[in-house]
């Protein structure tokens, strides 16, 4: 099977498209999962990102120092609490000086009870200026 699949699909008039059987066949995606939909207005895309039945998605919004390896620091840091990031997206809002990172993380892994334990963790990384977490129902 090709590493990529274009297919054009139809929107229908409830907003629904079907997913190709291609496509469902690579992913593995089957009747009752979930997909975690990300909307890029600035670039015009939409992604669809297929979660594990057991997946515990929170958001978690960080201010962070601009300057270089700061995500590998904060992406290594985060793994090694068994957190799988799901997605990522960060920008930078004042060069060399402050930037934003927005993840969208499984923490199904970790045997949290509370995902906030996280937040804490994160506060006390050097680059890290602010942390927010917003659980994500699936």
């Amino acid at each position: 099977m090709p590493a990529t699949i274009e297919e054009t699909v139809k929107v229908d008039q409830k907003g629904r498209i079907t997913i190709p059987i291609a496509v469902r066949e690579l992913f593995d995606i089957r009747e009752g999962m979930y997909l975690l939909m990300i909307a890029d207005k600035e670039a015009r895309e939409i992604k669809l990102v297929p979660l594990p039945v057991a997946a515990k998605l929170a958001k978690l919004k960080l201010l962070v120092e601009d300057r270089t390896g700061v995500l590998a620091e904060l992406t290594r840091f985060i793994a090694g609490y068994n957190v799988d990031i799901v997605s990522t997206k960060c920008v930078v809002l004042k060069r060399e000086e402050l930037g934003e990172c927005e993840m969208i993380v499984d923490i199904s892994k970790t045997g949290w009870a509370d995902p906030s334990v996280i937040v804490g963790e994160l506060r006390k990384l050097e680059p890290v200026k602010n942390v927010e977490l917003v659980q994500l129902s699936v």
